[in-house]
């Protein structure tokens, strides 16, 4: 019996059917649309394999254009846009029944040395400490709607462990958490 992870790794194993193209398949669990991060990932893939292992993904850039159907295969079209000495770019486009659903552009690079900058972590709970996914089922899943029962109870190859759950039970319209960019000590926008 496959796990979760297999499962997730099956479907990021695309088939090769042609120099640039490639074939992806969705999982068979009921769902009416293809889930969006599968073909993200599955179009990342199909990418990768057109580049040289050295130069790893820094950039880029999707636009879903049309639902895609869990039921037929999805074609992978992936354009070798340019190989430069550092840089390489892809665009990759997503097909079902002859129309494109997901077009994706990324850029590959080097791995070199420069300028590094991230915001600062926040001030948040380690994973170990927040309550887990069995956790949150036990207390949750006997009142939540049987839509919902039924997506959380299948097994997932990768736990999320939420810091606040408010936004999963408010039909209140919430404010984004508060975003600040900086660059080492200076920060530079908050909003």
């Amino acid at each position: 019996m496959n796990t979760a992870i297999d499962t997730l790794l099956e479907i990021l194993d695309l088939e090769k059917l042609e120099e640039n193209l490639f074939r992806g398949r969705s999982p068979q669990v009921g769902w009416q649309r293809v889930f969006g991060g599968q073909v993200i990932g599955q179009a990342l893939v199909a990418a990768s394999r057109t580049v040289v292992e050295e130069r790893q993904v820094h950039s880029l850039h999707g636009y879903f254009l049309r639902p895609g159907d869990p039921s037929v295969p999805i074609i992978y079209d992936v354009d070798r846009i340019r190989d430069g000495g550092s840089f390489t770019t892809r665009r990759v486009v997503a097909i079902q029944h002859g129309q494109a659903i997901f077009s994706m552009s990324a850029s590959f690079q080097l791995r070199e040395e420069g300028l590094e900058h991230q915001i600062d972590m926040p001030d948040v709970p380690k994973p170990d400490q927040l309550p887990s996914e069995a956790d949150l089922k036990e207390k949750f899943l006997s009142v939540a709607p049987e839509n919902v029962r039924k997506y959380w109870e299948r097994e997932r190859p990768i736990e999320l462990r939420p810091i606040d759950l408010t936004h999963y039970f408010s039909k209140e319209k919430l404010p984004p958490p508060a975003v600040c960019l900086g660059a080492g000590n200076r920060r530079i926008a908050c909003r």
